[in-house]
């Protein structure tokens, strides 16, 4: 009896201790979440989306945070894009209406402003802290905010599973210039865009994406990148990249091959026809090692990233030095850079002409086996249209008007509007058609 009252008597500190520990994270916990939920806003934008050749809107939902005194609010491109009206819910539940500034699909970052005079009370606005996304640690505490499956003001805890989580650009993990936050805090459908924070009440993170049928795997974008992304959002509204032309392979197994576990560089594994590092005369199978003087080093797919920001950084039209390894010998190249080509635009509705289009993408590019960045694509046509009527089809690539080359989707824009001004215009139209040249003529209906 007398060695019983002993066990329980050594035992109780050590009961007290753990009871006290868990109320300082407990409290912890609530201290992070009350510092962050009155910046956290449920993001409702109407968008537009197109159907047989004809605009709908559709309501999507999603989540943001507050992360400016002026209304900045943090979110993801796939949330935002192609909104014509967003709606917000704060957190008091007033439920005003913001404008969308910018947003970055090559990262899926968007920032919106909040119509502050709509508030009752635009003193009482709350915003939260951006922390520091290089300082985190594997197995770190983490709480996702945000409005799973459209349920508002929800939180989850859980820790950071990976902090250099790499994707191949495939599916919706498409994420050239950055590596991803991955966490086992509930990240659902109505997440995206919602703040992922550290037990300081930091937003470290910005919710992206989950993994449906698996457990527990979330994702978000460091807000380190969040940072420099949205800086130049509101300072352009919009984010210019340089480019070049070159996909990469990491060198470790180049290394190996070559004996030399010192080799340094990128290896080159593509280079797009028509692009600078083409023109330059870069190859597939080259080894970049300098960048205008900088050093390059990718040993392994987790380094990509990085090399891609370098070259998206370089100044566009101009000429750059490279140090280049081909065949156990080093060449210098000077390659002059362009703005990144093909980024994702908005769709535009040529109503008159019955036809959708929107700007050219990677994907269609390649397939169609296009000449040069040309041109605009065709998503869908009107059933009785003009254009159905010429035999315009959605996937045609429209390349010229009238023997006039269409340069861009905002070129298309200003051609189209100029010829629509004149009722009964017959259009002449020069296209690409599964790889191969199409001619249509577009006979624009009368005025009534």
């Amino acid at each position: 009896m007398r060695c019983l009252f002993y066990i329980l008597f050594l035992c109780l500190p050590l009961g007290i201790a753990a009871q006290a520990t868990q109320n300082a994270l407990q409290d912890q916990i609530f201290f992070a979440r009350d510092k962050v939920l009155p910046a956290l806003v449920h993001v409702e934008p109407i968008i537009k989306i197109y159907t047989r050749g004809e605009k709908q809107h559709a309501l999507v939902t999603g989540s943001g945070v507050i992360f400016s005194e002026a209304g900045y609010v943090l979110t993801n491109h796939h949330v935002a894009a192609n909104a014509e009206k967003v709606w917000c819910t704060l957190s008091n539940k007033e439920r005003i209406t913001a404008r969308v500034i910018g947003s970055d699909p090559s990262t899926d970052i968007a920032v919106l402003k909040l119509n502050i005079e709509e508030l009752s009370d635009p003193q009482d606005l709350s915003f939260a802290e951006l922390g520091d996304s290089d300082s985190l640690q594997v197995g770190q505490i983490v709480l996702a905010l945000g409005s799973p499956l459209g349920l508002s003001r929800s939180v989850s805890m859980g820790v950071i599973s990976s902090i250099d989580r790499y994707f191949p650009d495939r599916g919706s993990m498409i994420s050239p210039y950055n590596l991803w936050i991955q966490t086992d805090a509930a990240i659902n459908p109505g997440n995206s865009g919602g703040p992922l924070i550290n037990l300081f009440g930091e937003v470290i993170g910005i919710n992206a994406r989950a993994v449906f049928f698996a457990e527990n795997l979330g994702f978000a974008i460091p807000i380190n990148l969040v940072k420099e992304v949205s800086e130049e959002i509101i300072e352009g509204s919009e984010v210019r990249r340089a480019w070049l032309g070159m996909e990469f392979q990491e060198i470790k197994d180049l290394r190996e091959y070559l004996g030399m576990p010192d080799f340094n560089g990128v290896l080159v594994s593509h280079v797009e026809k028509n692009s600078p590092a083409e023109k330059a005369g870069v190859r597939p199978g080259d080894v970049i090692q300098k960048i205008d003087g900088d050093d390059i080093n990718v040993i392994y797919e987790e380094n990509l990233p990085s090399i891609r920001k370098i070259i998206a950084s370089l100044p566009i039209d101009q000429k750059i030095p490279l140090q280049v390894w081909r065949n156990k010998k080093i060449k210098k190249i000077n390659i002059k850079t362009i703005e990144e080509p093909l980024v994702e635009e908005p769709e535009f509705e040529a109503e008159k002409w019955g036809m959708v289009v929107k700007g050219l993408s990677w994907h269609i590019y390649r397939i169609q086996n296009l000449p040069d960045f040309e041109g605009v694509y065709v998503t869908s046509v009107k059933p009785g249209s003009p254009s159905e009527a010429s035999k315009i089809r959605s996937g045609d690539v429209i390349r010229i008007i009238n023997s006039n080359r269409v340069e861009s989707s905002e070129d298309f824009k200003e051609k189209y509007q100029l010829l629509a001004e004149t009722a009964g215009e017959i259009i002449y139209v020069e296209l690409i058609r599964n790889g191969y040249p199409y001619y249509a003529v577009i006979k624009q209906n009368p005025a009534p």
